[in-house]
């Protein structure tokens, strides 16, 4: 793995709607691999911190998430289309 791509797997573990299963997907590294690899990287607290944060996110495994397909998206969020924001 290239310092670029531990960086990145990094950033989708710390993200909260990244599930397990986008890194896995993109990296082949599973959940578990994904600990060790924040383990290594990351100083002691904010390993502790990160793991209190994913184990307390139902959006980080996608058999807990309360939405089917997508992404969550608030209905009051604005549609971006062809870089014109849409109105109601």
């Amino acid at each position: 793995m290239t310092d670029r791509e531990i960086d990145r797997i990094i950033e989708m573990a710390w993200e909260d709607r990244t599930p397990f299963d986008a890194i896995s997907y993109q990296f082949a590294y599973s959940e578990k691999d994904v600990i060790e690899l924040m383990r290594k990287e990351l100083k002691r607290s904010s390993f502790k911190m990160w793991r209190a944060r994913v184990q307390s996110r139902s959006t980080k495994h996608l058999k807990k998430r309360n939405f089917e397909e997508g992404r969550f998206k608030c209905s009051r969020q604005k549609q971006i289309t062809q870089n014109k924001i849409s109105k109601r």
